[in-house]
């Protein structure tokens, strides 16, 4: 029997990052100590990503539902949100980061928009790891909005026009998807783009999560055989033709 079409490195990853309010209370500590963990450990993932010749990484910072949890941890999370972008976003340059806030901004505050907004600005010309936050984000949000968009133009509602007036249409969809924090479930994050996306759960913490968890998320992946609908056989003849396997990303609206 011939070998399976493994998978190579992946171009675009994206993790809901689960379990900073648990990492906290394993070592009584209140629950925005645990998302001040979060972001450093973000910080380390971004640069893992990039010596690991990652070209996308997509996190799942605040979700629209996160507004439901207590007033004191909503506003904890958006102060450390906006210190993090205001610091961070230098070194971001520095490193060719370029940074895109994807979610819906109505209910953010003018200097949150503000904040957001100048920051992909200053890193709009970086070419290297295209970092986006998805701040008040949710699948059915971001499907409920490109519908409206390609109606609002007069378009017929075609799977490629969704496709383009998506949040994320300036990157191709994930590869793998990583959720921390040993839930199984992806909780309404990028249901549309996840559709062929490899999924990958661990047990680890978010605040725990570190380069060896990600090489093993990575080799999990790279062991997996994706056929995009196809059999083995169709794989195994398209890799002897050197014909890319993986369908080609249909051309997205930057």
């Amino acid at each position: 029997m011939a070998s399976p079409v493994l998978s190579n490195m992946p171009h675009h990853v994206a993790i809901v990052m689960d379990g900073n309010g648990r990492w906290a209370g394993k070592r009584f500590l209140p629950r925005i100590a645990g998302h001040k963990q979060g972001v450093t450990a973000l910080r380390h993932c971004v640069k893992a990503c990039v010596k690991r010749g990652i070209g996308v990484l997509t996190v799942f910072a605040f979700s629209s539902e996160n507004w439901n949890r207590p007033h004191e941890e909503v506003s904890g999370l958006i102060d450390l949100l906006a210190r993090a972008v205001t610091s961070e976003v230098a070194e971001l340059k520095q490193n060719g980061v370029r940074l895109h806030f994807i979610g819906d901004r109505l209910r953010l505050s003018a200097a949150m928009q503000t904040a957001f907004s100048n920051a992909e600005d200053t890193t709009a010309s970086n070419t290297g790891l295209v970092l986006n936050i998805c701040f008040n984000y949710g699948g059915r949000w971001d499907i409920a909005q490109a519908a409206q968009k390609v109606a609002d133009s007069g378009q017929p509602i075609t799977e490629l026009a969704l496709d383009r007036a998506l949040a994320l249409a300036h990157v191709p969809d994930p590869d793998l998807l990583i959720r921390t924090g040993g839930e199984l479930r992806i909780s309404n994050f990028l249901l549309w783009q996840s559709a062929y996306a490899e999924l990958h759960f661990t047990d680890k913490l978010w605040p725990e999560f570190d380069d060896a968890a990600l090489d093993e998320a990575i080799a999990v992946f790279r062991s997996r055989e994706r056929r995009f609908g196809q059999t083995s056989a169709q794989l195994m003849a398209h890799e002897s033709a050197q014909v890319p396997s993986q369908p080609q990303q249909t051309s997205k609206a930057v």
